[in-house]
């Protein structure tokens, strides 16, 4: 492939963070153990992916390490394993704009070299704001817009001036309810790359609720531009949900025009994840699909599913009447409400 495309691994981030979903909807009560995320760690950094994520930072009150959750930069940066090649990096998410930026040391080679951001809708200018403040501390921000689909042709645009004024490493777009398609992917790509500066690449974050992860992503590859671009990918396709695009589907597609990834090591990493697949706490299904043709959360189908015992078909009517108001933003009332819709 002549163009440049780094694969970012999540799986210890995305993953972490699903199986803290799943305790909370009490699905499941299964945490990493440190050496099964170390191992990981350690294996994908074997394969020379990229990019490896390590967990996210979240300021908590109890301990979530096992959720791959850090509270700060310097303890996620513990977890950093030996470097295969010169050029790999190894990632830590903020969550939020929620850390006090003075509390954030600058970049050193200690720390992960890597920190992405995810921008939160309701404080959009506010967690641009915070990653500026990241790329003057000398890290390498990549811009996250989660639901990137919900963005306005003007909010799209700011994105990439700001994008552009802290000299980005990447912008993203996530389709965080899993409901992008092909010709989503080749609108939201146009139009990034003809606003962003040359050396920014492009992300792309996928869902596989509807099973088009793999699709959207040859789709992003194959765009006829020469920019840089990155590819998140979890193993096994373990995260939140319907779960993400597999890296060892990746990694055997991408190998069989540049064989630059150690294929071995990222089944070794499938060995380990594979033990937490139980009750198929993410992947493909009609409870993860239903939400994502109706362009909302997955967690609103998992409630009605699970806790309100709904069937798929009352499910559906259920979500096909949803308000906009309550489309973008899960909780626990908004369920009550669009059940007290459907029963008018």
């Amino acid at each position: 492939m002549s163009k440049n495309i780094q694969i970012l691994d999540c799986t210890l981030r995305d993953g972490g963070l699903g199986l803290e979903d799943a305790e909370k909807n009490d699905l499941s009560h299964v945490r990493f153990s440190e050496n099964d995320s170390r191992m990981t760690a350690g294996y994908l950094a074997d394969s020379a992916i990229d990019i490896i994520e390590l967990g996210s930072i979240e300021i908590t009150s109890d301990d979530r390490t096992g959720f791959c959750i850090y509270q700060n930069i310097e303890d996620i940066s513990k977890q950093m394993p030996l470097k295969k090649k010169q050029n790999q990096m190894f990632a830590a998410l903020y969550r939020g704009p929620d850390t006090p930026i003075d509390d954030i040391p600058k970049w050193n080679p200690s720390l992960c070299e890597a920190v992405r951001v995810i921008i939160r809708y309701s404080e959009l200018q506010k967690s641009l704001d915070f990653c500026a403040a990241l790329s003057s501390k000398g890290y390498k921000v990549f811009v996250q817009p989660m639901l990137t689909m919900r963005y306005t042709k003007e909010e799209i645009q700011l994105l990439i001036e700001k994008s552009n004024e802290m000299n980005a490493y990447a912008l993203y777009f996530v389709d965080s309810y899993g409901y992008m398609e092909n010709r989503d992917v080749v609108d939201l790509f146009n139009v990034y790359d003809e606003g962003l500066k040359p050396q920014i690449k492009i992300g792309f974050h996928a869902h596989n609720n509807m099973n088009l992860a793999f699709s959207n992503v040859q789709t992003f590859i194959d765009m006829n531009s020469a920019r840089d671009l990155i590819i998140d990918s979890c193993v096994m396709g373990m995260g939140q949900g319907a779960g993400n695009l597999q890296t060892e589907l990746i990694i055997g597609y991408i190998n069989k025009a540049d064989n630059k990834y150690n294929f071995s090591e990222v089944l070794n990493a499938c060995e380990i994840i594979e033990k937490y697949y139980s009750d198929a706490l993410w992947g493909y299904s009609v409870t993860r699909l239903l939400p994502a043709l109706h362009r909302t959360a997955y967690k609103y189908s998992i409630a009605l599913r699970n806790k309100y015992k709904k069937s798929y078909a009352e499910i559906n009517e259920i979500l096909s009447d949803m308000p906009e108001d309550l489309r973008q933003r899960y909780t626990t009332d908004n369920v009550e409400k669009l059940i007290k819709i459907a029963e008018f």
